[in-house]
């Protein structure tokens, strides 16, 4: 898809909109191989498996948005330069240790060609297009950031965080329930005939990260107000965990009134796709409730202003 079909230059700015889709696929060329195993490496991975999709979400919001996009200013040239010098950096960063006789992990080095592409591809819309444009564009090349894997420090402390909040949940619908249970330190349990440990692995930050994913472009689509976005988009967190000690729950009580070998059936193993599509329910809930009280302020205001 042509850059210059999505903005829809005038003439005195489309050859500074052509530089801009050779320079973009000049930089494609350049980072093709490290494109390729990105490629790969999400269509093989389960939390990273969004990544596929992140650049179609980009690009379909500037179609979406292409007809209000804002006629054409002054390129905002030192924004460029450091999005430029910041994308230099992390290139150098992947050779840097070499001197030293060491180097990166095959995953880290990912990252780091990742964010170079991201940072160097937001600098050559900053240096080719309008200040107004840009920033009007700002979502959807920001988005693009979600295209650079989690560093494994970030991801082990983000699975962290979601395996000890969801196992309290759980607690706390075992008690709400009424369920026999002692709590074995602050992530496994005693139930009635089985003892259930939180894995790391049964956190849920992949159907997390997923719901994350889908409240970007939905708040960007259905709301107006920057805080309400960014409300909706950190509703997703509390959503995943109420979510997943929910799923931690039924998994207990199914051993508790079954018997303990549903801790091996299909709903413990592979469906946390029933869970995900549950949490859908509240999550749009949530989306037309911000919605409504967005539009409503914004009828009371109207009303005000013509008292």
């Amino acid at each position: 898809m042509a850059i210059s079909s999505l903005i829809r230059p005038d003439k005195s700015t489309h050859g500074q909109v052509r530089t801009l889709a050779l320079g973009a696929a000049g930089l494609v060329v350049c980072f093709a191989s490290n494109m390729l195993q990105l490629l790969t490496f999400s269509l093989k991975s389960d939390l990273y498996s969004y990544i596929v999709i992140v650049p179609v979400i980009s690009l379909g919001l500037v179609w979406l948005n292409r007809n209000s996009l804002p006629p054409p200013s002054v390129p905002n040239r030192l924004l460029a330069k450091c999005l430029f010098g910041a994308g230099l950096i992390a290139v150098a960063s992947r050779w840097l240790p070499s001197l030293w006789g060491q180097g990166w992990s095959g995953f880290d080095e990912l990252v780091l060609a990742s964010l170079a592409f991201v940072l160097l591809l937001a600098g050559l819309c900053s240096w080719f297009l309008g200040r107004r444009t840009v920033a009007a564009l700002a979502f959807p090349l920001g988005i693009l950031v979600l295209m650079v894997p989690f560093p494994v420090w970030l991801s082990n402390l983000a699975e962290s965080f979601l395996q000890h909040a969801s196992a309290m949940v759980a607690y706390q619908f075992f008690q709400f329930c009424g369920t026999p249970v002692y709590q074995l330190g602050t992530v496994a349990f005693q139930l009635p005939g089985i003892t259930l440990n939180v894995a790391p692995q049964c956190s849920g930050l992949h159907s997390s990260v997923a719901l994350f994913v889908t409240s970007l472009p939905a708040g960007f689509l259905f709301l107006r107000s920057p805080w309400k976005r960014a409300a909706f988009s950190l509703v997703a967190i509390p959503l995943g965990i109420l979510r997943n000690g929910f799923r931690i729950f039924t998994i207990g009580e199914l051993c508790v009134h079954i018997g303990p070998q549903m801790i091996d059936s299909y709903i413990h193993h592979t469906g946390g796709w029933i869970f995900f599509l549950l949490s859908l329910v509240p999550f749009f809930l949530i989306l037309l409730l911000l919605a409504k009280l967005e539009q409503w302020f914004a009828v009371g205001g109207a009303k005000r202003i013509e008292a």
